[in-house]
């Protein structure tokens, strides 16, 4: 079969992958409304395209936080690759290597950060933290990939619970026994994941400024309000996030959220954003509407799924020409 777009890969995943498995990367929270309103807002924005302009020569590169990216698209932390391929966030490292753009390695990966880091030497990748009450565990994962040479640091903010995924709950969700969370393996079991610390406030960013030198991104902000604490408490960059509709059900859709949190830190901070994004015209849609970069999550899960690394690396190049045809369309 043809993969022409990013839903043929999304088929392929949900034929394939063990029903538990794409039941866990598919699902959203309660009814989930939100992670299918993230995909439905998009349809509803359009673009004023302008003519007869030269669009003859195209340069899609930008730079996130210092480092340049070959088009602004990267991978947002997502847990469990190897439910979706054998050598997991090994290949997901490799591919973002592959075709110069930002991986953002999960807190819940099933490789460590070592074997990430190893399998892609000279990558661009950035660590997602959950903080846990164990807090001497949470500091030894940052030190640690700030001296593999992980290059920003993002603290997932909306998960002091668990949301409520059905099918999480209808298929009794635990990871296969020769799967493991490689980097709390030696701290904790941490599969039904409620060793997340809810007491985590704006201020636990001044302690982990203090335990690293790395830029912090702040992952999961949807209001100008939270926009505003962020700037204020020096963080380097916001990615707008509802995590893919799977925490609050009903909250807004990201691209809705977008431009209020753009207006609210008037370019004090980077802002990138994910949920929702499958097309290249999502992609420019996004920047249009102030972002600087677009992280994709459950995409590229489907490209794993497909073909591993190779599956990945098709999946970005096929959003990279999507977003480059519609930048040259749109003028």
């Amino acid at each position: 079969m043809a993969m022409v777009c990013l839903s043929d890969f999304e088929a392929y995943a949900k034929k394939y992958l063990p029903k538990i498995a794409w039941d866990y990367f598919a699902a959203g929270a309660d009814d989930g409304t939100t992670r299918d309103e993230n995909i439905l807002a998009y349809k509803r924005v359009r673009f004023r395209p302008r003519m007869l302009r030269d669009v003859s020569v195209m340069d899609i590169r930008t730079k996130i936080l210092g480092s340049e990216i070959s088009f602004p698209v990267g991978i947002a932390p997502t847990g469990f690759h190897q439910l979706a391929w054998p050598d997991g966030e090994k290949s997901t490292a490799r591919a973002a290597r592959a075709m110069n753009t930002c991986y953002i390695a999960s807190t819940y990966s099933t490789c460590t950060l070592e074997e990430i880091s190893a399998a892609a030497p000279g990558g661009l990748r950035w660590f997602q933290l959950y903080i846990h009450r164990n807090r001497a565990a949470s500091q030894q994962l940052v030190q640690r990939a700030e001296a593999l040479g992980f290059q920003g640091l993002v603290l997932t903010a909306d998960l002091p619970y668990t949301g409520k995924r059905r099918d999480d709950v209808r298929n009794g969700f635990r990871l296969p026994p020769h799967m493991k969370v490689k980097n709390l393996e030696r701290v904790f079991e941490v599969c039904k994941m409620s060793l997340l610390d809810p007491s985590v406030t704006w201020n636990d960013i001044y302690w982990l400024r203090s335990l690293t030198h790395l830029p912090i991104i702040i992952k999961g902000i949807l209001t100008r309000e939270d926009a505003e604490l962020a700037v204020r408490h020096g963080v380097q960059a916001i990615i707008v996030s509802n995590h893919g509709g799977r925490q609050l059900d009903e909250g807004p859709a990201t691209i809705d959220a977008l431009a209020e949190v753009v207006e609210a830190v008037q370019g004090r901070v980077e802002v990138y954003v994910d949920g929702g994004i499958r097309k290249g015209s999502d992609v420019l849609k996004a920047l249009a509407l102030g972002a600087k970069c677009v992280f994709i999550g459950r995409p590229a899960l489907w490209g794993l799924a497909y073909k591993g690394e190779e599956g990945l690396r098709d999946v970005l190049r096929i959003l990279q020409d999507e977003f480059r045809l519609s930048m040259a369309l749109a003028g």
